[in-house]
This record gives structure tokens, C-alpha cells and sequence, in this order.
């Protein structure tokens, strides 16, 4: 339940206006069969110009920055305005890590993003994996001991609240690529939208019925093909629905940002994990066909999104 101050403004004010920002993990990736990785940046630095997003967060998993022109490529995003922060060097699972060798990999990455305008304080746990996951006793500690390296480091958990599995729907379009399928690029630009709006709307109601207002909300994407053909598509479906977008700062400067939650759980982020800590459970809560491998191939299937 939300605490009796919040429960009064939400009761004399609302819960609040939806805001969510845009944030792209895992650039600078390499070539798709849509786009190459160059042709991929120029695409969606024209999409973020053509939707007037402003600012949206790249996260950086600094590996590829000696690939496919990546170190240019992350250059074009700062000069263009967009924020560059830390996604690890080599994209480790923080659980399956261990917890030295995985500060020393934030380390590198830190050094290699060293000279990059526009930079924030932000890391990103790469598949939100923030070390809690196996025996409960380790994981904790090492969940622990990954927030102390954070916080003695000045960097801030560059946390999520709304995700989604573009990740998935980006893999079935590029194997279909790949297999000579026919595309219906319309049909597969409404499951994205539907996707993220659907995913944001699912995760604002989680947030009112857990903090009893509309916190900042951070969306999950990643630097992808779906996102350099549709984002212009996605950000109007998102304004369509009464969301306004925000640039990352306003939304890491929400309070939600201090707000660390106890349990082990974090694979959905953050405003997930509030929940559970809140005692709430089970697929009405949790479950949801953005975030759904199974769920995601069903929409596309209905839409007849490939054919032969």
C-alpha cells in the first residue's frame, strides 16, 4: 500500500500524468539482415529527429565499440544529443559472474566510455540480472556487494520499469529475413506499438496499485532493426494513449531511483520487484504477452505477420 502522504496526493491530485523514456541497451550492435549497424544509427538517429523524442539513453556494451564502426556509430548518438551510459563491456550475467571479475568488466567499460559526450552515471545490469539470483544466501550478498561497487564508483543503477521482449520479436523478423519469408512490414509495426503501449499500460496500473501514484517510467528497448524501421510508428501509438516523453534525467530523478527493493527478484524491473516485495503474486500481476516469448509469437501468428 502506498504510505499516507502519497495516498493523500493521489486522492486530491490523481495519480499523475504518464511519462515514460526511451532507453536502447546493447549498442553498438552489429549488422541485421534489415540493416547494416551504420545504416541501423543513421536510421534512428532520423527516427528519434522525425518523432521529436529529445534526448533517449544509450546504453553501451562496450565490446562492440571496435566493431561495425561502433565507437563512430556511439559518437553520432552523443553528438546527436542522446545520452551514452554504461551496459558492462562484455554483457556478463551478473549471477553466473564472479562478483570481482564483474566489477572489473564495469570497470572496463567505464574506461572505454571514458571521452564520450554527453555521459551519465547510469549502469545497466545486462539481462537485468543484478546478482540475485541462486542460493539466496550468496546471491544476496553478492546483490550487495554489486550495489556497494556501484555506489563507490558514483554510478546509479540505471534501472528499468517497463520491459518488454523486443529482443524476441526482433529475432523471428530477422529469421524470417533470413529464410525468405514475406514481411508484412505494416502488420509487424502495430504488434511492436501494441507491444510497448500495451507493456507501458500494464506496469503504470502495477505502479498505482503498488505506490499509489505514476512514477517516471523507464521503457526497455534495444538499439535493434525493429527499432531503427518503427519507432516513429511506436512513439505516436504512445502519445495516441496519453503518454507524454520524457528525456532520461527527468525520469532517473524520480524517487523511485532510491527505492531498492529487498527481494531477490529483478527480471521484470524495477516497479516488478516493488510489487513482489509489496506481496503480490501471480499472472495477473506478473504475466503479460510483452514479455512472453509464447505471447509474442501468438499476436504475430494472428496478424499473419510471415508468410511463405
Amino acid at each position: 500500500m502506498p504510505d499516507t502522504a502519497t495516498a493523500d496526493t493521489v486522492m486530491k491530485d490523481g495519480p499523475g500524468r504518464k511519462r515514460i523514456a526511451l532507453t536502447y541497451d546493447d549498442a553498438p550492435r552489429g549488422d541485421g539482415a534489415i540493416f547494416s549497424g551504420p545504416a541501423r544509427t543513421q536510421a534512428l538517429l532520423n527516427a528519434w529527429d522525425a518523432a521529436d523524442t529529445g534526448p533517449v539513453a544509450i546504453f553501451v556494451t562496450t565490446q562492440g565499440l571496435d566493431r561495425h564502426e561502433g565507437r563512430a556509430r556511439t559518437q553520432a548518438y552523443a553528438a546527436a544529443g542522446h545520452l551514452i551510459a554504461n551496459h558492462s563491456h562484455s554483457h556478463p550475467w551478473a549471477s553466473r559472474t564472479d562478483t570481482d571479475a564483474y566489477i572489473a568488466d564495469i570497470d572496463r567499460a567505464e574506461t572505454n566510455l571514458d571521452g564520450f559526450a554527453n555521459r551519465r552515471n547510469w549502469f545497466r545490469f545486462p539481462f537485468l540480472d543484478e546478482g540475485g539470483r541462486g542460493e539466496a544466501g550468496l546471491a544476496l550478498a553478492k546483490r550487495d556487494a554489486l550495489r556497494g561497487a556501484l555506489k563507490a564508483r558514483g554510478l546509479i543503477s540505471g534501472y528499468v520499469t517497463v520491459d518488454t521482449y523486443d529482443w524476441h520479436m526482433e529475432r523471428l523478423w530477422q529469421q524470417a529475413v533470413r529464410d525468405g519469408r514475406s514481411v508484412d512490414r505494416a502488420a509487424l509495426s502495430r504488434i511492436y506499438s501494441d507491444m510497448v503501449v500495451e507493456a507501458a499500460n500494464h506496469y503504470d496500473a502495477m505502479s498505482i496499485a503498488v505506490l499509489g501514484r505514476r512514477p517516471a517510467q523507464v521503457l526497455l528497448l534495444h538499439e535493434n532493426d525493429l527499432a531503427a524501421a518503427f519507432t516513429v510508428d511506436m512513439v505516436a501509438a504512445l502519445r495516441a494513449d496519453g503518454w507524454t516523453i520524457i528525456d532520461p534525467d527527468t525520469a532517473f530523478a524520480d524517487p523511485i531511483a532510491d527505492h531498492l527493493p529487498d527481494t531477490r527478484f529483478s527480471g521484470m524491473g524495477r516497479i516488478a520487484a516493488i510489487a513482489r516485495d509489496a506481496g503480490l503474486s501471480g499472472a495477473e500481476t506478473f504475466d503479460h504477452w510483452s514479455a512472453s516469448e509464447a505471447g509474442i509469437e501468438s499476436r504475430m501468428d494472428v496478424a499473419g505477420v510471415f508468410s511463405d
